[in-house]
């Protein structure tokens, strides 16, 4: 076994995270993840692959949805906008990696404040209501504007792990929040019954179901890592060329990539909390 230490959700995609202490599971993933998407004129989304300033854009979200915040980090020279969120509007065609979406444009207050902040056109639209996005990997699902499955979760001991590598070409530590998990998990105490899964580097890699909290996963598959990874999430900045040239050395991927922590779908939705255990229903062969 082994416990949450950490729920991120992302209501805005690519913007910044927020950690609680605990969230309900939908289908779709933690509550309100990747709800909403910034995206330009053209209705194609905004990604910190070419915007890396999202990084600095912190929204907070009411529990019922019916609210969205966008602020900037310290430093990023703006306050915020307070919105209230509509599902009503008329829908809009929106553009995710080449595959066409509906959208519901927050309005011109929201659009004003990310385009001044992006320096870009740009405009924020939500989830809606009627969304029916199908998901691929092993296990069926959905998300919301996720770039895939529903669920991203890594494991400290993977982390770690990294830092060794990355140490040994003299290279610094890098925060866990450049690989933006939903659910971050650690192992048992030392000594502790069965807790010696979760101490290996990419163990998540072979979970096939888990139970956690009130709810269920069902692996879809491993998380093929982009420039985002290069993105310093604190300073709204692109660096390099790590973590991915240090990745490449040993995490690269048979099918194209560098693979780092593992997808799944929501089987079961349920209420999660930090502290609750992963119990692993079923294991499989690590994809190579």
């Amino acid at each position: 076994m082994a416990t949450v230490v950490e729920l991120i959700t992302y209501p805005v995609k690519g913007c910044a995270g927020t950690s609680v202490d605990s969230t309900h599971l939908t289908p779709a993933g933690l509550a309100h993840d990747r709800s909403f998407m910034v995206v330009g004129v053209d209705g194609v989304f905004r990604t910190q692959r070419r915007d890396p300033r999202l990084a600095l854009v912190r929204p907070t979200v009411s529990a019922d949805g019916s609210r969205l915040t966008l602020a900037a980090e310290p430093g990023g020279g703006h306050g915020a906008v307070r919105l209230d969120v509509t599902t009503s509007a008329p829908r809009c065609d929106v553009d995710l990696f080449g595959a066409t979406y509906r959208g519901i444009d927050q309005g011109d207050e929201a659009a004003a404040w990310l385009t001044d902040f992006l320096g870009a056109p740009s405009r924020l639209v939500r989830v809606p209501p009627e969304h029916d996005r199908k998901t691929d990997g092993l296990t069926p699902g959905t998300s919301g504007y996720a770039d895939s499955s529903a669920v991203h979760l890594l494991s400290r001991a993977s982390l770690a792990h990294l830092h060794t590598r990355l140490a040994e070409r003299g290279a610094p530590p890098l925060a866990m929040d450049r690989f933006r998990p939903n659910i971050v998990i650690d192992s048992l105490p030392q000594g502790c019954q069965g807790a010696d899964w979760a101490a290996e580097p990419h163990a998540e890699d072979r979970i096939r179901r888990a139970a956690i909290g009130a709810a269920e996963l069902g692996y879809t598959k491993l998380a093929v890592r982009c420039a985002v990874t290069l993105v310093d999430q604190e300073a709204g900045v692109r660096g390099g060329p790590e973590p991915l040239r240090t990745l490449a050395g040993y995490r690269r991927f048979s099918a194209g990539g560098v693979v780092f922590g593992a997808k799944f779908a929501v089987v079961r939705p349920g209420k999660l909390s930090v502290g609750d255990e992963v119990v692993v229903e079923e294991w499989g062969e690590a994809e190579a």
